[in-house]
C-alpha cells in the first residue's frame, strides 16, 4: 500500500509595501501645518510686543501725582472688600516703582502691620506669600512672610523674600503648604474687559497659575480668586492676543472700581456690598451700579471729575440701571 504525502505550502504573508508619494504627501501636510501654528504664534508675538510697547509708553506719560491718586484709590478698594477682607491666605506681587505697578507695598504693610480704623485687627490672611524669581526659565516661588522687613532688593533692585529667615529657617513656599490660598493679587502690564492679560514677557505669573490650578485640583481644594490690579490707562478696549499658555484673571480693580469677570468672581465678589462700604477721596464725585448686558454682570464703577467716564465702560456696555451716591 503506497502512502501519498500531500505537502501544503504556508502562505506567506508579505507587508504591503510603503507608498513613498503618500508618505511624502503626509510630511509635507504636517510640516505645513507647523509652519501656519508657527505663523500664528509668531503674529500673536508681534502683537504683544507692539502692545507692550504702547502701554509703557502711556505709564510712562502717566503724571506721578495721578499715579499716586489711582495707588490710594485701588487700595482703598481692596483693603474695604469684603472679599479681602475674608481671605484667610494670599499671595500677592511685590510692586516695583520702576516698572510702574501698581503698589502693594502700603497695602501688605497694613495687612501685616496696622490695625483697622475701628482699632481690630484686620480679618484678611493669616498668610501672606509674595513672589520670588529662580531664575529665567518661568520659574516663580512665593514664600511666607511676617512682615515688610523680610524682604531685600534684588540684583535688580526688586524686594523679595530669601529662601531662610533671619533664623535660618526656610520659608514656607505656598506650593508645599498644608491649607489652600484664598486669593492672588497679580500684576500686568495691560488687561482687556475678558480677564485677558497681557504680561511683562517672563511668563512667570502665567506659570505659577497654571501650577498652582494644578496642586489645588489635585488636593481638591477651591481654585483661588485671581485678581490683578491696574491703572486707568492699562486697561484697553482692543482684545489682547493670548496662547493656551497665557493665564487669565477672575477679577479686576482699577481706580474705576472692581469688575468681576469670571463666574467665580461673580460669586466671590458682592458688587452691593462693596458700593455700600467704600469710602472715596475727595476727586471721586461718585459711582454708578452699572449692569452690562454684554458680560451679564454687576459693575461697579467710580467716575472722576478729571475724566467724566470709566475705561472700564464703553458705548457697547449697556447701562441699564444707575445709582448716584
Amino acid at each position: 500500500m503506497s502512502c501519498t504525502t500531500a505537502h501544503f505550502k504556508a502562505p506567506f504573508y508579505r507587508q504591503p509595501s510603503s507608498d513613498p508619494v503618500a508618505s511624502q504627501r503626509t510630511s509635507i501636510v504636517a510640516m505645513s501645518n507647523s509652519n501656519q501654528e508657527q505663523d500664528h504664534l509668531e503674529s500673536i508675538f508681534k502683537q504683544k510686543r507692539i502692545l507692550r510697547s504702547k502701554i509703557r509708553q502711556a505709564l510712562k506719560s502717566m503724571d506721578p501725582s495721578l499715579r499716586s491718586q489711582e495707588d490710594n484709590v485701588i487700595q482703598t478698594l481692596v483693603l474695604e472688600a469684603p472679599w479681602f477682607k475674608s481671605s484667610k491666605r494670599l499671595c500677592a506681587y511685590i510692586s516695583c516703582s520702576a516698572l510702574r505697578e501698581v503698589d502693594t507695598l502700603k497695602l501688605l504693610s497694613q495687612v501685616l502691620q496696622n490695625p483697622s480704623a475701628d482699632g481690630s485687627m484686620l480679618q484678611t490672611a493669616t498668610k501672606v506669600y509674595v513672589p520670588r524669581v529662580e531664575d529665567k526659565n518661568c520659574n516663580m516661588r512665593m514664600f511666607y512672610i511676617s512682615r515688610i522687613d523680610d524682604l531685600v532688593a534684588n540684583s535688580m533692585s526688586i524686594l523679595e523674600p530669601a529662601p531662610v529667615d533671619a533664623d535660618g529657617n526656610e520659608r514656607e513656599d505656598v506650593m508645599h503648604a498644608n491649607d489652600a490660598v484664598d486669593l492672588v493679587i497679580m500684576p500686568g502690564l495691560a488687561f482687556d474687559r475678558s480677564g485677558r492679560r497681557l504680561g511683562r514677557g517672563g511668563g512667570y505669573y502665567d506659570a505659577f497659575v497654571k501650577n498652582y490650578k494644578e496642586l489645588a485640583k489635585e488636593r481638591n481644594w477651591k481654585q483661588p480668586l485671581f485678581v490683578a490690579l491696574s491703572y486707568s490707562v492699562q486697561i484697553i478696549d482692543e482684545v489682547i492676543p493670548v496662547t493656551s499658555n497665557d493665564a487669565l484673571v477672575d477679577a479686576l480693580v482699577s481706580p474705576c472700581g472692581v469688575v468681576p469677570i469670571s463666574p467665580s468672581a461673580l460669586e466671590s465678589l458682592d458688587s452691593l456690598q462693596i458700593l455700600r462700604g467704600l469710602s472715596f477721596p475727595q476727586y471721586m464725585n461718585g459711582i454708578r451700579l452699572v449692569l452690562s448686558k454684554q458680560w451679564d454682570t454687576i459693575v461697579v464703577c467710580h467716575f472722576s471729575e478729571a475724566t467724566g467716564a470709566c475705561p472700564l465702560v464703553n458705548s457697547h456696555d449697556l447701562c441699564l440701571q444707575e445709582v448716584e451716591l
